[in-house]
């Protein structure tokens, strides 16, 4: 196993993080969760949790952390009496076939199998390590797509599910509730708060409350602006090297080098889905 600085794992991640932004905005997705009769509101929660059968509220609530609960509720369950999980997730499929085809068609096929033969044994390695990481759990137990484009998506949306779950393990044990932790989140890339606060859906009360409790905590900066304090950026970057930490075993088996050149990979991947 090769030994490399824990935040390449983050960097990694981020560098085909475009593939996963595919998944929710790609119009030949959305044609096919129109044809389910799921409207803009039942996609976002039936997709991701689909591997885990017709998921209830309490659950799916449990495993996506920072949405509030009436969030969730506008498409949980009722989403299941349109679509059954193994609907969602070949509408899912057979609509990112579609996108990444036409978004690759000018991408040279050596670069989607060399990030390919660098993202598959990072998913691999992350599937021995299912525990506490529900969501990545329901995913790696999905077959894998045969056609390379497809393989590298799901490589990636394992990768992306097993960060995710390792973050939600190092937010709660630092008893940091879910709102707080968006509220963080916005304070450092104060441009996601329109879209994350309309489709968190906590209400302003909810909201101003965190915030007066974060400020109380010294963790945001006083004024009007939402900002992290010095001491917030401190426990934000605390958080983030722990969630990097946690992914180490998956990138293990490409280490720094193949991480390196996974993120340069990344940029002309970036650039066809763009």
């Amino acid at each position: 196993m090769h030994q490399f600085a824990p935040e390449l794992t983050g960097k990694a991640d981020r560098a085909v993080s475009g593939l996963w932004l595919a998944s929710l905005r790609a119009p030949e997705i959305a044609e096919q969760f129109d044809a389910l009769g799921l409207d803009a509101t039942e996609r976002y929660f039936p997709a991701r949790v689909a591997p885990l059968g017709p998921a209830s509220l309490e659950l799916t609530v449990a495993t996506f952390f920072n949405f509030a609960p009436r969030a969730v509720a506008r498409a949980i369950p009722g989403a299941w009496e349109k679509a059954t999980p193994r609907q969602v997730l070949d509408a899912q499929l057979t609509g990112i076939d579609g996108a990444l085809r036409r978004a690759f068609a000018s991408l040279d096929e050596g670069i989607v199998k060399e990030a390919l033969d660098l993202l598959r044994p990072v998913a691999e390695a992350a599937a021995e390590h299912v525990e506490g990481r529900p969501l990545f759990a329901g995913y790696a137990s999905l077959p894998w797509p045969d056609e390379p484009h497809l393989a590298l998506w799901h490589a990636h949306y394992l990768v992306r599910e097993f960060r995710g779950d390792g973050h939600i393990a190092v937010l709660t044990a630092d008893g940091i509730t879910g709102v707080e932790a968006l509220c963080l989140h916005i304070a450092q890339l104060p441009m996601l708060g329109p879209i994350f606060r309309q489709s968190r859906a906590w209400t302003d009360a909810e909201w101003a409350a965190t915030v007066g409790s974060l400020r109380a905590r010294g963790w945001l900066a006083d004024g009007d602006e939402l900002a992290l304090s010095e001491q917030g950026a401190e426990r934000r970057n605390q958080i983030e090297h722990r969630t990097d930490v946690l992914e180490v075993p998956a990138y293990a088996p490409i280490g720094q080098a193949g991480c390196e050149r996974l993120i340069e990979l990344g940029a002309p991947i970036a650039k066809a889905l763009a």
